[in-house]
């Protein structure tokens, strides 16, 4: 941990939210000598207060101790270049717009590469009227099955959430062309054009 680094970064946060150096030391309990020691990169905090510090400058932990706050390029919204998040523990599913930093039940996250689908791995898809019916004889089992179907097309996501047991086979809006992505549990993610 470098020191001065993390003690700049401290100072930007605490300004940013509108803290005097004795309301923060105050918040964690501590004097605000030893906030100003940080500050000018004599020391850090205890190990103790870096979760309740993370959270009262509005940081992650990770950022903090490397004093570093990556600045996140804009991506102009093209929906295409979504990226996709999903915790092995749990199975929440997350979605950012850029590149970002993203945990879940206490692990860092790293986000999904899509692979074009081979074609005996691709969903079924028939366009009904102004719909998308999508379907696969994919296992459903707890294990070993598809978590979400969700279409991309440049302005736009529509994801519908799949459960074990159920079979695959769900309707999405047929207006635009787009990517088809899908998360097997197994397998990944995989994507196919429609």
């Amino acid at each position: 941990m470098d020191y001065e680094k993390t003690g700049a970064l401290i100072r930007a946060l605490r300004t940013e939210k509108g803290l005097t150096q004795k309301q923060l030391a105050d918040q964690l309990y501590i004097s605000d000598k030893a906030v100003s020691k940080w500050e000018r990169g004599q020391g850090c905090p205890d190990v103790s207060l870096l979760p309740q510090l993370s959270e009262l400058l509005g940081v992650n932990l990770e950022e903090l101790l490397s004093g570093n706050l990556d600045a996140r390029e804009l991506v102009g919204g093209n929906m295409k270049k979504l990226k996709f998040y999903v915790c092995p523990d749990c199975g929440n599913l997350i979605t950012t717009t850029a590149e970002a930093s993203v945990s879940c039940c206490g692990k860092k996250l790293q986000p999904l590469e899509p692979r074009k689908a081979e074609k005996e791995e691709q969903l079924s898809v028939e366009k009904i009227e102004s719909e998308y019916f999508v379907s696969s004889d994919h296992p459903m089992v707890k294990e070993h099955y598809i978590t979400f179907v969700a279409l991309l097309t440049g302005d736009s996501i529509i994801l519908n959430k799949q459960y074990p047991e159920w079979d695959l086979q769900t309707r999405l809006p047929g207006q635009r062309h787009g990517q088809l992505l899908w998360y097997c549990k197994e397998h990944g993610l995989r994507y196919q054009l429609v």
